[in-house]
């Protein structure tokens, strides 16, 4: 798999150590880093991370996988509301309030708990693993593939984008769920980032290889473990990101602080 996120991480690095320089808050630097999937931006900001630790800054890093929903919070989701709410991912199945209070507890005390999420059991991780930061900081690094996003206008919801939706969202009330849920909690979630950073893919089409790619390489290092896929079945499962990784890369260039467009390869354009 050829991935390379030196690049990014030494741009993102150096745009934070800038924006640093300009932040005149008692509050840590909030940066937001959103990246589809399979962009190396998890990738990039732990090595951005580093650099910075290196040198002095104090930085703790979150991830919007970590405040995912349990499983049952979820099973609950898919059966009240629509069935393909039960796989993780998309706005409606996380816990803002979650991310929020750990980023409020960044900003305010000396010993805080991370939320971690385990993925090879699809659930929330015990607290007993959640990861302890020693504070202050001064950066939080805040990762995620719809971290910054925006909604859709309704108009837009109208008409399904791929054959999941197709299928499964006939009638498009898994749609409209998941753009109410970005609109309401997740931008409360999103507001006090003070720098938006995005890894922009050349288009949709590439994610779909990219995230081929990471499982391909899942499976030759764990032949037979649960959970991982197929080829068709990770197909089907980056449907579930489509609508709204489109409509990130259409409309997040214009506003975010930091765009890093990348080639096929991820490198830096």
């Amino acid at each position: 798999m050829n991935v390379e996120p030196r690049a990014a991480a030494h741009l993102l690095e150096n745009a934070i150590r800038a924006r640093l320089g300009e932040h005149r808050s008692a509050r840590p630097l909030l940066a937001g880093i959103c990246g589809s999937q399979g962009s190396g931006k998890s990738t990039a900001c732990e090595q951005a991370a580093r650099a910075l630790s290196a040198s002095g800054v104090r930085v703790a890093v979150l991830s919007i996988d970590d405040i995912y929903l349990p499983r049952a919070a979820r099973e609950d989701l898919a059966r009240r509301v629509h069935p393909l709410l039960l796989t993780r991912g998309v706005p409606g199945t996380h816990e803002p309030l979650l991310g929020l209070r750990a980023l409020e507890a960044l900003a305010m005390r000396e010993r805080v708990l991370l939320p971690r999420f385990d993925k090879a059991r699809e659930d929330r991780a015990p607290v007993g693993d959640w990861t302890l930061v020693e504070g202050p900081v001064d950066v939080v690094l805040f990762e995620g593939w719809c971290v910054g996003a925006r909604p859709q206008q309704p108009h837009e919801l109208a008409a399904p984008v791929n054959e999941l939706e197709a299928e499964w969202d006939a009638d498009g009330r898994w749609r409209r769920f998941v753009n109410d849920a970005l609109s309401r909690d997740y931008q409360a979630l999103f507001a006090p980032i003070d720098f938006l950073a995005l890894l922009a893919a050349p288009n949709f089409e590439v994610v779909t290889r990219w995230r081929t790619e990471q499982e391909r390489q899942l499976r030759a290092t764990r032949p037979g473990a649960a959970g991982v896929m197929s080829d068709p079945a990770i197909e089907r499962f980056v449907q579930h990101y489509e609508r709204l990784t489109r409509h990130i890369l259409a409309e997040m260039p214009a506003r975010a602080d930091l765009m890093l467009r990348l080639d096929e390869n991820r490198r830096v354009l």
